[in-house]
């Protein structure tokens, strides 16, 4: 893995462009606005991947940084896929101080099963007793 990875938690690192451009690509957030983005940073916890200064990964979680968090919009660019930079930018999230205490991280996937196991993620026991309101 190459030296030059650095890892940001701070929201004025995070490139918000580039992380609307790939989610606009994506199946979970394909409608979301460029503002609306820049709104997700100012009120999450964020965590930037960053290659030779240039951002190429990103995960965020809501939460309440003691107990709780629910982490969102995990990806790592698609040009620097198969190398190992999402299980380093997970590696991180969990490490970082205000996730290792968390009692309960909550996420959703359709196609990432293999590397949340490997961090220790399964299934929710509590799929019954889970509820959720969308607005249209």
């Amino acid at each position: 893995m190459d030296a030059a990875i650095t890892f940001s938690d701070r929201a004025e690192d995070m490139d918000a462009a580039f992380i609307h451009a790939f989610l606009t690509g994506s199946y979970w957030a394909r409608d979301r606005t460029l503002d609306e983005v820049r709104r997700c940073i100012a009120h999450s916890l964020n965590i930037g991947l960053f290659l030779a200064g240039r951002q190429i990964g990103y995960a965020r979680l809501v939460t309440d940084r003691t107990v709780f968090g629910y982490l969102m919009d995990v990806f790592v660019d698609d040009a620097h896929r198969g190398r190992g930079f999402g299980l380093r930018l997970m590696e991180h999230v969990l490490a970082h101080p205000d996730v290792a205490r968390l009692r309960t991280i909550r996420l959703a996937t359709a196609d990432a099963h293999g590397l949340y196991a490997r961090l220790g993620f399964r299934p929710s026991a509590n799929d019954g007793k889970l509820m959720e309101r969308i607005r249209p």
